[in-house]
């Protein structure tokens, strides 16, 4: 699934404060076969050490920040410059012609971007989604942040909007404006997954409410982050509203995904329909983690259920197709790594693993085994296509402590689905010294 920083969560030395790390990877290998070489992976650190956001005119490239066509990357949970310290925001890399540009970045942070609460600016900035809210042409990010609550009553929105703009993700945060009439119980409005779930055209946002309730807010939304309509909240098989939304059954509706629990837990799909998320479509069973693609060449959307021994898959929903892939682990992202219109599995734990996707489903056949471009453990950040090839990327971060970390990009490839070699790799202390 579509995560910020480190995963569960979309991320570390001292000495690499303000330049770009220059690191080595052993990239993916083909289980039982012998990697192809690729070109030499572009350092980072050949870039010049800061370089302006390039301005665009407004695309509906995903993760588009500033326009420009490139898709660009998120990261939460930087390093920092000790243990212990501050968490310094969240940071942006934004695309070039030749995908990531790691000078091109930009660091959030709540002094800077967030909006203030009763005159008290949030400690917690964390990326929750990303979409064009607004329908400019410009992606924008929802965060989360800490605003300050007695205990008493309702809780106020903690989650702010910052628009895309021609230069990127400036400005000032607006706070997520949830109308009276939708919101449900003493729980926190979090959890926010974008959709056009109406089939509007337009991104809509739901949240988690409580008891089994969502707050469901049509878009477009308003420069002053009010939605265009909210009725009363709507209720679900589950609490926990899980992105992204996909449209399952091909009907022009996004759908969304519904925990019961943000652990393992079952899960379910909410059709979309003219009166947004209301039905239940398919029970899933139980699972750490659910990625909905196309695995197969069924007519609708496949899922598969990252448990703790094997990943269970249900083809062509909401049909009862049933089938099981040994894993290594649990924790599930998807990728048309090789342009095919099928989309391969990444499942990461102890290993990070991607399985391709072939017109009978998924294969243990040309399984690809991604090594880790550093010591520590490493999560995928992201699946897209930052090179503009028309074949995902795979973006992911290996953590080694508070203050050192690698992310490194893997382009999609025709044959053998991931190159051996990142194109990028840099670390996420670049932003420190902004």
């Amino acid at each position: 699934m579509r995560t910020f920083g480190t995963l569960g969560s979309l991320g570390t030395g001292m000495t690499a404060v303000g330049c770009l790390l220059l690191l080595t990877a052993c990239g993916p290998v083909r289980d039982g076969a012998q990697a192809p070489p690729e070109a030499t992976p572009v350092k980072a650190a050949q870039a010049p050490a800061l370089l302006p956001v390039p301005h665009g005119k407004g695309s509906k490239t995903p993760d588009d920040f500033n326009g420009d066509g490139r898709r660009d990357l998120i990261l939460n949970d930087l390093v920092k410059a000790q243990a212990h310290a501050d968490d310094a925001g969240i940071g942006i890399v934004y695309g070039g012609s030749h995908g990531l540009t790691p000078g091109a970045r930009q660091l959030l942070s709540p002094a800077k971007q967030a909006a203030p609460t009763k005159g008290q600016l949030p400690a917690v900035f964390d990326a929750e989604a990303s979409c064009d809210l607004n329908e400019d042409g410009f992606t924008d990010l929802v965060v989360s942040t800490d605003p300050p609550y007695d205990g008493q009553g309702q809780p106020p929105v903690p989650l702010q909007i910052l628009f895309g703009s021609p230069s990127g993700l400036a400005g000032k945060a607006v706070k997520l404006a949830i109308p009276a009439q939708a919101r449900f119980g003493n729980d926190w409005p979090d959890q926010p997954v974008c959709g056009d779930f109406d089939g509007d055209d337009a991104n809509d946002l739901v949240v988690h409410a409580s008891n089994g309730q969502l707050s469901y807010l049509r878009g477009p939304f308003s420069r002053k982050g009010a939605p265009r309509k909210a009725g009363a909240p709507t209720s679900a098989p589950g609490e926990v509203p899980t992105g992204p939304a996909a449209d399952v059954n091909r009907d022009g509706y996004d759908d969304l995904l519904v925990r019961t629990a943000k652990s393992a837990a079952k899960s379910a799909v909410v059709l979309g329909g003219p009166t947004g998320p209301t039905r239940t479509g398919v029970v899933l069973p139980a699972g750490i983690d659910v990625a909905l693609a196309r695995f197969g060449k069924g007519r609708n959307l496949d899922a598969a259920v990252g448990g703790t021994g094997a990943t269970s898959l249900r083809y062509d929903l909401p049909t009862a197709v049933r089938g099981t892939l040994a894993s290594p682990g649990s924790v599930l992202d998807t990728g048309d790594f090789d342009g095919d219109g099928l989309s391969e599995l990444v499942s990461s734990g102890s290993r990070l693993r991607v399985f391709h996707a072939r017109t009978t489903g998924l294969s243990l056949t040309g399984t690809v085994t991604v090594e880790p471009p550093a010591q520590g453990t490493t999560r995928v950040l992201t699946v897209g296509d930052f090179d503009g090839d028309g074949r995902d990327d795979l973006a992911v971060r290996t953590y080694a402590g508070e203050t050192k970390d690698t992310v490194a990009v893997y382009p999609g490839m025709k044959k053998g689905l991931v190159a051996s070699k990142p194109a990028v790799t840099f670390s996420s202390s670049e932003f420190l010294d902004r």
